[in-house]
């Protein structure tokens, strides 16, 4: 069924009616039908809600009243792009056909299928599963959309060409195209089988383990040895080292060979979920589709990547660290609205009350250390020697700009309620790790001020070296607010149209599975 919109009436309003087709039927027909649907059509009626039938009435008035799917070339075409919906990853079965004989009105038969034509292009735009209730995403400014109008547009105009309907409908998204391209080859494919590696102690290159024959029938089984290794002992020989840093590698883990968690766990993922991670993140794009505008800051928080798109395209790239599991880098759309240059650090409640405080009880030194000034709530310096740090109330804990400073040399800032941002950090060493979950939130920037360069024009970039160099806090804003969104997704369509999965560090994916599942 559709789902709510904010507005009908500009369903009924949005074009001028088709030609009607060549079946001389009584136009009042088909609306006496839908105006009584419970009554003339039962096994339908449980299936159109409000919104659903406001969209049939404004389709069938955009057809002049006329029944739809009486010629019988149009009926294919449309069966034909609903078992395409399969690439998408969406269940052809979900918008079956109805049998002729379902009800003794014809026009039942018709409504029924437009009913079907209408949800499977909504599903197709927007996605079908409640994306506000299983990843909802924080939007400093939600529009109001009335997303039924948006499909009863396409839907009309598709009449002409039912295959132009569906591929308008379809996100245009490279993201989307691509994974979509590699999960229509793989669903025709037989799934692949591989047995579980057991856990274990780190496994170095060139140590001996007793899971090592595992790890190569394991690698084996998913292509990353053109024939069956020879294993003749336990030795994680240079042979085997070599396909574990190609599976790493394409599994966004550290490419170093060791064998650890987190590599185990890529490798006991099933042929199964990996099948269905494509399936799981297609309708996820189908989200980002829809939030992504044309020039926008993107970050996948899964894979810890900060994408540049100008014009839709991506132009720009750098790696950063997000939140660990127990704190979480939400989801958001917002817009870059200013920079902090030579950022002071408050330390948020959080990480002052887990974090600071254990740390300063057991060293008394910790404050001057850090350059940590202890601050009230109106930002007045307190004394340290004279705080009871067992129970010490309202203060705070500031660092001044300078080195050690987390967030580095800038913060770049957007309206949100979890008071999280992007920003520079003298954390170096980190981004070349993989997965790069290590903050407390907030998103940390490889090659910040390059990322201020696509900020900014060409003197607000002269401004703000000069303000940068000063060593002194300030506030920039900028004279064009840049979208920005961050986003979640654990596998794509790389260069090479081979999938790239990424660890799924918020444990995401079974859900929305599950979801899927019931949805179907």
């Amino acid at each position: 069924m559709f789902k709510k919109s904010a507005c009908y009436l500009s369903l009924l309003l949005l074009t001028a009616p088709l030609v009607a087709t060549a079946e001389q039927s009584d136009p009042a027909l088909v609306q006496t039908t839908l105006a009584q649907l419970s009554v003339n059509c039962p096994e339908l009626a449980a299936a159109v809600d409000f919104p659903t039938m406001m969209s049939l009435q404004a389709f069938y008035e955009q057809n002049a009243g006329q029944d739809v799917w009486s010629d019988d070339e149009r009926r294919m075409a449309l069966r034909e792009q609903l078992q395409q919906l399969a690439d998408d990853g969406l269940d052809p079965a979900r918008y079956s056909m109805p049998a002729e004989g379902m009800a003794h009105n014809a026009h039942c038969v018709d409504i029924a299928i437009s009913q079907r034509y209408l949800q499977a292009l909504y599903d197709l735009r927007f996605g079908y599963l409640p994306q506000d209730r299983l990843e909802p995403v924080w939007k400093a400014d939600p529009l109001p959309q009335d997303r039924q109008a948006a499909v009863l547009a396409i839907a009309v105009r598709g009449l002409q060409g039912l295959d132009e309907a569906f591929e308008q409908a379809r996100p245009g998204l490279v993201l989307y195209r691509n994974l979509r391209e590699l999960y229509a080859r793989q669903r025709q494919q037989p799934l692949p089988e591989w047995q579980p590696v057991p856990g274990g102690p780190l496994l170095h290159p060139d140590k001996r383990d007793a899971r090592v024959p595992a790890l190569a029938q394991r690698l084996f089984s998913e292509g990353y040895f053109s024939a069956p290794p020879v294993i003749i002992d336990d030795h994680y020989n240079p042979d085997l080292v070599a396909a574990m840093k190609s599976f790493q590698l394409h599994h966004s883990l550290q490419a170093d060979g060791v064998v650890g968690p987190w590599t185990v766990t890529e490798l006991n993922i099933s042929p199964f979920m990996r099948r269905e991670q494509l399936r799981v993140n297609l309708e996820r794009m189908r989200w980002l589709a829809r939030d992504l505008e044309p020039d926008s800051v993107l970050v996948n928080v899964a894979a810890a990547r900060l994408t540049v798109y100008q014009d839709g395209a991506p132009v720009w790239q750098t790696r950063t660290q997000v939140g660990r599991a127990d704190r979480e880098t939400p989801l958001l759309k917002s817009r870059v609205t200013r920079l902090t240059l030579n950022p002071t650090w408050t330390i948020p409640p959080t990480i002052m009350r887990e974090d600071k405080l254990p740390e300063i009880r057991r060293d008394p030194e910790f404050l001057s250390r850090h350059n940590l000034r202890v601050i009230d709530r109106d930002g007045l310096p307190l004394l340290a020697q004279d705080i009871d740090w067992e129970h010490p109330g309202g203060l705070m804990l500031r660092q001044d700009p300078g080195p050690k400073n987390p967030l580095g040399k800038m913060a770049i800032r957007f309206p949100n309620p979890f008071s999280v941002y992007l920003h520079d950090t003298p954390s170096q060493s980190l981004f070349s790790k993989e997965p790069r979950a290590f903050s407390s939130g907030c998103v940390r920037v490889e090659q910040a001020l390059q990322l201020r360069d696509w900020l900014v024009n060409p003197a607000e970039r002269l401004r703000t070296d000069t303000l940068l160099a000063s060593g002194l806090t300030h506030e920039f804003r900028l004279a064009r607010p840049v979208p920005i969104l961050l986003g979640y997704w654990t596998v794509q369509a790389d260069s090479q149209g081979q999938a790239l999965y990424i660890p799924d560090i918020y444990k995401r994916d079974q859900v929305l599975s599950a979801a899927k599942g019931r949805a179907l």
